[in-house]
């Protein structure tokens, strides 16, 4: 039977939120935003591993939170490195065996079950899987020489969870020639291998800015 892992990264602070708390620890209708993240994924399979990544100095908080919400969940805990390449690869040094592991970000609550489907179904199929919804707005593309409209239709909004066999993401950052990469597909790129794009939901927002923790509660708590 093919094991599924959700590795969970959670790193971030609450510098651009205005907050002491880091976001992952923000609670929407008196629970934190990482717990939601979890049931996201207990949703789509209640037998699925986890991994999560936490700074070493936020774990006895968020220990003392899984006490507070009685979350019991079983998980492996790893400590978030300098950067997001050492803290995932931190991350996937904790799965022993082989499989299909999404990547995903934890202040990412609202990533719905049937994007979930759809990263497993193509990562099963093709080796790996990367949601995307196409962008709304107009797009310029900017460097030093000025500005220029470009065509939307061909750019897309890149989310998470990311979705590889478990091998060949962990070859893919053993091997890499830098750290500076933006996402775990970029790295899988790197190592030669060929990204496969499956539909997200527009809703599964990365919880940034204060407005955003309106959005998450809007969806979570509709009326």
């Amino acid at each position: 039977m093919l094991k599924k892992f959700a590795l969970i990264v959670a790193g971030g602070s609450g510098n651009r939120m205005g907050a002491s708390v880091p976001k992952q620890f923000l609670e929407i209708e008196g629970k934190p935003v990482l717990l939601y993240t979890f049931e996201a994924f207990l949703r789509f399979d209640p037998n699925i591993e986890f991994v999560l990544v936490l700074p070493e100095t936020q774990v006895e908080h968020w220990k003392e939170l899984c006490h507070k919400h009685s979350f019991t969940t079983n998980y492996k805990l790893a400590f978030g490195g300098e950067n997001r390449f050492q803290s995932v690869k931190n991350g996937l040094a904790q799965i022993g065996d082989d499989g299909i592991v999404f990547i995903h970000d934890g202040v990412r609550p609202l990533v719905a079950k049937e994007t979930i489907e759809h990263c497993f179904t193509e990562a099963k199929r093709s080796g790996n899987a990367l949601p995307v919804v196409p962008p709304s707005e107009s797009i310029r593309y900017s460097d030093e020489s000025g500005n220029k409209a470009v065509d939307r239709n061909k750019y897309f909004l890149v989310q998470t969870p990311q979705t590889f066999q478990v091998n060949d993401i962990k070859d893919a950052y053993q091997f890499a020639n830098h750290e500076n990469f933006t996402d775990d597909a970029s790295v899988l790129e790197n190592a030669g291998h060929k990204i496969h794009l499956v539909k997200g939901n527009r809703e599964n927002i990365k919880i940034t800015w204060p407005q955003d923790l309106i959005i998450a509660k809007t969806f979570l708590f509709p009326q």
